[in-house]
């Protein structure tokens, strides 16, 4: 995220702390120091020309690696800025230690006196360069490098220059008051340089140096106008005649256009005018650099220096030719991004001003994206499109702060969003082409969008984007919206596919491609909160309201197996839509027939290695249907009864036998939910669930124990026995068919274990349904379970008859408790007679009279609790 500091002191600071270790360059120093002390002290004797110079560079080092924070490279602040990598070799910078340092600049000078430049010196002149910006140039050593540039008896490799200049420029950026003499020196050797017939053919990077220097040299204060005008001149010749040099190597242009924002900063109104064609015009130009983001954000950042330079010195005719120029006058020369760019950087000054005098600056920048963007959208509709200009334009709203509201930034915003932050599509649509023969390419292209800039700013573009729909126009919003619900189930179908085929093949892929989905579902989530907040309100026509409450809901579901995480807009926008819907039987029938066919979902298809993809295997759509799940209860009592015969009791007891347990609890209270829903004289709903009860308990149990959980078993047991019609076939029926599962789970039982923990339960269930089966049903619920009972082993029977005391005693229900007591007597006597009969017959007289010894204490002992019921 960008930091906007109320101090332009404090924003600078914080660049400069980031261009060095500081700390560490002293340290390495220190440490050398110690090491090397004697080494360092035999160098100074031997060389005594070169001795002075060391001891004062020595402690000069140090003093300016204290203030290394304190420098401010431009070019640097661009590449951090566009998220640049820097991979020019003069550039790099590899730490190195002071005695390293000094001995380098030491062979330096000693090729001036064998006036001979050996390939040893040029490796020490690189080994100074590689240090990067760490490296501090003082005077003594900015007249060594005008020397060997100056020496006519020397041979320099063509290589070495620009290694050269970047030594010179360095010194003019960190010194902080560079000489005016040493400065003079060194532009009188630029321009033998330019002239000389040794570099005619100079190099990219050569011309790269060169723009760069005499940037900085017209950018320092102490620089006379006249010495100021002759490197202005120079340099719009250079980059008039050499700018196809800049399109050699992308990694050049940061340092070309820090060249140029150090000369917009320092010059006049004519040159200031001249200098800004060049920059906006170089684009275009037949053999110039090609626009790419990472360009148009430099160019952004690099207007909002100059500008705001020139803003904190008061040059307003500069800011007046800007605006004039370039946001003003439509110039067909410059390439529309570094437009847009210009006119957001002009944006990001404004802000960082509180001067009510760049109102005219503003509302122009704002105008100048408003047409560029306009033509974009007449292009798009057209089917020819700049990727470059939508990206660009989508980083020019997201990093200029608020904006006004146009249509075109609204539309230009959601193609972005959909085709370049989230090209989701076109990945799935390459992938899908080449089938069998995959080419690792696509791989690379989609990790390189992860690390995009257009990508890692999503959440910002994503948050301009709903300010922009909030302010629209109705028309807009409504094309806006129906681009968003169709990408979602695009993505629905496209990843499905894709993870099918890649499935056992390219799992990293899946998991690269699941990294933009997931940003891609909580764009989507913001976007449906900021819909509701715009549509869910009284004075929108009902209608509307529920049409958008059913597309928004089966977006969400859609994009529900990207949800990792619990997020309370989420939550927000659900309670708000399924509000809305579950008012309303139209609505609820919308959302409940968009849910897949059930012939759809358990279509069986082969895998890219031949193996069978089952519905269970299918995670993506299993996440869908569970969104579904989950909401269907909540509008249970709108749902037609053919609908739900129709399309949900297939799909509810086909996720029952899921081996997820969120789905197979999610199944059973959708089945909680109908059963309960409905009035008791709608004879059809009726009829629906007494059917829907002989495939529940038969599905559900033929799944107990393993995949049936047995909470939810248990609700929609209680729920049927509450709901349905008092003496209905269908309690009867699941009444049997539980005593039968019991039975059979029990059969092994032979003492008290974890092992036989789903038959308690089933007993349990068995027990509690004794306080909630009608009366009609109760007789054969206590017939069929003292049936059961009787079967138990001795320890099993306690803890029967034990916790049916403990329930009979409680009960206050004075309609059923006298049958239950004679119950509870009569199947006490059963079990206590069941335990006599199965003595074993060898040796029956001590074994009998044990028993019964034991039995008529125990029955002494339900007497009295029988007494107390």
């Amino acid at each position: 995220m960008r930091v906007r500091f109320n101090r332009i002191s404090s924003y600078w600071l914080d660049i400069y702390l980031k261009l060095g270790d500081v700390k560490g360059a002293i340290g390495i120093f220190d440490m050398t120091k110690r090491e090397d002390r004697s080494s360092q002290i035999e160098l100074r004797r031997s060389e005594s020309a070169e001795g002075r110079w060391a001891t004062d560079d020595v402690h000069g080092l140090r003093r300016q690696m204290a203030k290394q924070g304190q420098t401010f490279f431009l070019e640097e602040w661009l590449k951090t800025n566009s998220n640049a990598r820097n991979t020019t070799s003069a550039t790099q910078s590899t730490p190195q230690s002071a005695r390293v340092i000094i001995q380098a600049w030491a062979d330096l000078r000693e090729s001036l006196n064998q006036k001979s430049f050996s390939q040893q010196h040029y490796h020490s002149l690189q080994t100074l360069i590689n240090s990067g910006m760490s490296l501090y140039v003082a005077d003594p050593q900015v007249k060594l490098v005008i020397s060997i540039l100056s020496a006519s008896y020397l041979s320099l490799p063509s290589e070495s220059y620009p290694l050269f200049l970047r030594l010179l420029y360095i010194w003019v950026r960190k010194s902080s008051k560079p000489s005016p003499v040493l400065i003079n020196s060194s532009i009188n050797v630029l321009f033998q340089l330019f002239s000389s017939q040794s570099v005619t053919n100079k190099s990219a990077l050569f011309f790269t140096e060169e723009i760069l220097l005499l940037g900085a040299f017209t950018f320092v204060p102490s620089v006379s106008e006249e010495t100021r005008a002759r490197c202005l001149h120079l340099f719009c010749k250079l980059l008039e005649e050499d700018y196809k040099l800049v399109s050699l190597f992308d990694d050049l242009v940061p340092s070309v256009l820090a060249g140029i924002g150090y000369a917009l900063s320092s010059c006049g109104s004519i040159h200031f005018e001249r200098i800004l064609d060049l920059l906006f015009g170089i684009w275009n130009k037949k053999g110039g650099p090609s626009g790419s983001v990472l360009h148009g954000l430099m160019v952004l950042h690099l207007v909002e220096w100059v500008l705001f330079n020139c803003i904190q010195s008061q040059s307003f005719e500069k800011i007046s030719i800007f605006s004039r120029e370039i946001l003003e006058a439509s110039n067909v020369q410059y390439a529309p991004f570094s437009v847009v760019m210009g006119a957001a950087g002009a944006l990001r000054a404004s802000n960082r001003s509180i001067s009510s005098g760049l109102m005219e600056l503003r509302s122009s920048a704002e105008k100048r994206i408003e047409i560029v963007a306009h033509e974009l959208i007449s292009t798009i509709l057209n089917e020819v499109k700049d990727n470059v200009l939508l990206q660009c334009i989508s980083l020019a709203l997201a990093r200029s702060g608020d904006v006004i509201s146009r249509d075109s930034f609204l539309l230009c915003l959601a193609s972005a969003i959909l085709t370049e932050i989230f090209p989701l599509r076109r990945f799935y649509s390459k992938i899908l082409e080449v089938h069998v023969n995959f080419s690792n390419i696509r791989v690379h292209e989609v990790k390189e969008h992860l690390q995009s800039v257009v990508f890692k700013e999503a959440g910002v573009i994503t948050g301009i984007f709903c300010k922009q729909y909030a302010q629209a126009n109705e028309g807009s919003k409504i094309k806006v919206e129906n681009l968003i619900w169709d990408f979602c189930l695009d993505v629905y179908m496209s990843h499905r596919q894709v993870a099918l085929m890649l499935q056992g093949k390219n799992e990293e892929l899946i998991q690269d491609l699941e990294k933009i989905t997931e940003p891609a579902f909580l764009m989507v989530v913001f976007f449906a909160l900021a819909v509701t907040k715009q549509k869910l309100v009284p004075n929108i026509p009902r209608q509307i309201q529920l049409d958008i409450s059913v597309k928004i809901l089966i977006s969400f579901s859609c994009l529900e197996y990207f949800r990792r995480m619990r997020l309370s807009e989420y939550m927000d926008t659900i309670r708000a839509v399924a509000g809305s819907v579950q008012e309303d039987h139209m609505a609820c029938v919308s959302f409940v027939e968009s849910i897949p066919s059930y012939d759809d979902l358990t279509k069986v298809r082969a895998t890219s290695n031949k193996m069978e993809f089952t519905w269970s295997k299918d995670e993506m759509q299993t996440s869908r249907i569970l969104f579904y799940l989950r909401v269907i209860p909540t509008c249970a009592e709108c749902i037609p009864t053919a609908v739900f015969r129709k399309t949900v009791a297939p799909i509810l007891f086909l996720y029952m036998g899921h081996p997820n347990g969120k789905v197979t609890r999610a199944s059973h209270s959708t089945f909680v939910a109908f059963i309960s829903s409905g009035k008791d004289d709608d004879s059809e709903r009726v009829l629906l669930k007494e059917q829907l009860v002989y495939y529940y308990m038969k599905r559900s149990l033929e799944g107990y124990p393993g995949v049936t959980l047995f909470e939810g078993m248990a609700s929609g047991v209680a729920a049927l026995v509450r709901y349905l019609p008092a003496g209905s076939p269908s309690i009867f029926y699941c009444v049997h068919c539980l005593v039968e599962k019991a039975s059979s789970l029990c059969s092994e039982w032979k003492e008290l274990n974890d092992e036989l923990e789903p038959c308690k339960k089933l007993l349990d269930l068995l027990l509690r349904l004794l306080s909630l089966v009608d009366i009609q049903v109760l007789p054969s619920l206590m017939k069929l379970l003292a049936q059961l009972v009787v079967q138990l082993p001795e320890d099993a029977q306690n803890m029967v008859l034990n916790d049916l005391y403990a329930q009979v005693s409680d009960s206050d229900d004075v309609t059923r408790k006298p049958a239950l007591v004679s119950w509870v007597q009569s199947l006490s006597y059963l079990s206590t007679r069941a335990t006599i009969n199965t003595v074993p017959k060898r040796d029956p007289q001590p074994e009998n009279s044990g028993a019964k010894s034991w039995n008529k204490g125990r029955l002494l002992g339900l007497n009295r609790i029988f007494a107390r019921i």
